[in-house]
């Protein structure tokens, strides 16, 4: 584009950083639209399309859509990335580097003084790295799906699990760094990697794996998986924003999310954070989406309607930004400050049909609400009981527990999820809960999950009425263990009915948790459990929002594995990312009424909508 200006934007270390600018006509100075990226500043932004124009546009389409709305736009690469100098060390360079990056803005002549930053993912949690500085010019921020409140808890582990998807994510980028395409012979030698065999062959060792080639890269993916317990490394700038809500910039924000995302945790903890210590005016959206597709409607093996884009109530993501900026940089009286500050999709409420494209017709609605949890949720208990239920009343005193298998070397797989960047293994997104040909780990004879006599099944009734749920979702359960540590997972499952297009019912998977047990009681202290001693735990599962039908089953999967979405545990007890051996594990969960396991479910009133 004629109008770009292309800098090297000094760091404090010297280190310079590739940068474009776009400047409308005229004179200025202008307000500043920034985003920080480690994609590529021109190339295309997968996210940035809209329902009505579904193709992926370029930053620089982008950029030039703001420019012609009055604003100056800036887009940088990421330390280490395309055109910027430095080493890449993921997600811990972007507070100081986004710091220096508005610093050098606000003394530009085109500058106003004043910034907004936007961006998905990556782009998010450069904002938020940069927003725990409070740097100078920063005005309003769009964090989309990410802005890491706890990487612990969400983005690169949770519940202590390590997310395989730093994995994948390190070998595909790993073939994209300037140092690979401008080396053929490490060019060929990640050609030659297939991840499906590595992802058959555990563990992985330094020097020993398919992200060797990028030394730098596997460095610090081995970092991310060795630093198991919650210590100083996961309490750094760009990864832990808790740790600076307290002095984060006083801005108005908007932290976006999905259910079928990385991040609706980090959206609805930055949200809640930011409120409680009195810091800008964040609002907070949530959606039915995967990764950064607001304006999607069909997700895995499920339709949710028209409703469920962004675009069917803020016109287009573009003119959502758009308005945003308008007020919180140029300070049109528009009206935004008066618009709910919540805004939720409540899956569910279709049809429960197969489409014509052969998806479940789960449909939804938006809601809108001043606060989150939401006014006037009851937190509601679901007891396991030993014959499978999952009703209101405890269990009998006597009742027996339940134990199973578990064995890291045929672990559950993963079927869909809040999963991103797992290609091309798996994929994100609700599905029936059924193994099936083509998808990874998965084997014949191709049965339903709830068959494995590894996973626990807990079901209500068919309802009477429509329940809805709206928050954040726990298992509290008390069990025990053979082997020094083990996972739990906790999924929940609305289970539609035998239908003429689903005979067999459908079960989709709503949300779901992970534990490992080394952390049951304090994530900065791990411990080893004591064998069959029972131990009373916390499974916190991502918050959701469902309308569960009458005549549907609320269900409770409990087991000790869910591959390759999270890395195996072996059981062991040996160091997190550099263990040898596998052990299977005897594992129980109890249902009596001295030990009451138990979801805990966020039930709110029906609306009359």
């Amino acid at each position: 584009m004629h109008n770009r200006i292309e800098h090297m934007v000094p760091c404090r270390d010297g280190v310079r950083l590739a940068t474009d600018v776009y400047l409308p006509q005229g004179d200025g100075p202008f307000p500043v639209i920034l985003e920080r990226t480690p994609y590529g500043k021109r190339e295309v932004s997968r996210s940035e399309r809209t329902a009505a124009d579904p193709s992926p546009a370029k930053r620089e389409e982008i950029a030039q859509h703001f420019v012609s709305h009055g604003y100056a736009v800036v887009y940088q690469d990421c330390r280490g990335r395309y055109g910027s100098e430095g080493e890449f060390v993921k997600y811990l360079a972007d507070g100081e580097d986004g710091f220096d990056c508005c610093a050098w803005i606000v003394e530009q002549p085109w500058c106003n003084g004043r910034i907004g930053t936007m961006g998905l993912s990556y782009a998010a949690h450069t904002q938020a790295s940069l927003g725990c500085l409070n740097p100078p010019g920063l005005a309003a921020q769009i964090l989309d799906s990410g802005g890491f409140s706890d990487a612990w808890q969400g983005g690169i582990r949770r519940g202590g699990a390590f997310e395989l998807k730093q994995a994948t994510w390190a070998f595909n980028q790993g073939r994209l760094a300037p140092e690979t395409l401008a080396d053929p012979v490490r060019a060929n030698a990640f050609a030659a990697e297939d991840l499906h065999a590595w992802f058959a062959r555990w563990p992985w060792k330094p020097g020993h794996s398919p992200v060797r080639h990028a030394p730098d890269y596997e460095d610090y993916l081995f970092e991310q998986w060795t630093e198991g317990a919650f210590g100083p490394f996961w309490q750094k700038l760009g990864i832990f924003a808790m740790g600076w809500h307290d002095r984060y910039a006083d801005v108005p924000m908007v932290h976006m999310s999905s259910w079928y995302d990385p991040y609706p945790r980090t959206a609805v903890e930055n949200f809640t954070g930011l409120r409680d210590a009195g810091r800008g005016t964040p609002s907070l959206i949530l959606g039915p989406w995967t990764h950064g597709n607001r304006s999607q409607t069909a997700f895995g093996e499920v339709e949710f309607g028209p409703d469920a884009t962004v675009d069917s109530w803020a016109g287009d993501w573009r003119a959502f930004r758009l308005r945003f900026f308008d007020r919180w940089l140029k300070g049109v009286a528009n009206g935004v400050e008066a618009e709910p500050r919540v805004r939720v999709f409540v899956m569910g409420g279709g049809s429960g049909r197969r489409n014509g494209a052969g998806l479940l017709e789960h449909g939804g609605h938006w809601r809108e609400a001043s606060d989150w949890p939401l006014p006037g949720t009851v937190f509601t208990d679901f007891h396991l009981q030993p014959d499978g239920g999952l009703r209101p009343e405890p269990p009998a005193a006597d009742a027996v527990p339940i134990s199973w298998t578990a064995d890291p070397a045929h672990p559950v797989p993963t079927i869909g999820g809040a999963i991103t960047s797992m290609e091309p293994l798996i994929s994100g997104g609700p599905y029936d809960q059924r193994e099936r040909e083509g998808m990874f780990a998965h084997r014949a004879p191709f049965l339903p999950l709830a068959s494995r006599p590894d996973v626990v099944v807990f079901q209500t009734a068919p309802l009477d009425a429509d329940v809805t749920v709206i928050g954040p979702v726990v298992a509290d359960l008390w069990v025990a263990s053979d082997v020094p540590d083990t996972d739990i997972t906790a999924k929940l499952v609305d289970l539609h009915p035998p239908s003429g297009d689903y005979p067999q019912g459908f079960a989709m998977n709503v949300t779901e948790g992970i534990l490992r047990l080394r952390y049951r009681d304090d994530r900065e202290n791990p411990r080893p459990l004591q064998p069959g001693m029972p131990v009373r735990v916390t499974v916190e599962l991502f918050p959701t929002a469902n309308l569960f039908k009458a005549g549907h089953r609320i269900r409770l999967d409990i087991a000790s594995s869910e591959f390759p979405h999270y890395d195996l545990n072996p059981q062991t007890g040996e160091p997190e990312g550099a263990w040898r051996r596998m052990r299977v594990a005897e594992n129980t969960i109890f249902v009596d009424a001295a030990r009451t396991s138990r979801l805990v479910l966020p039930v709110v009133p029906a609306t009359t909508e």
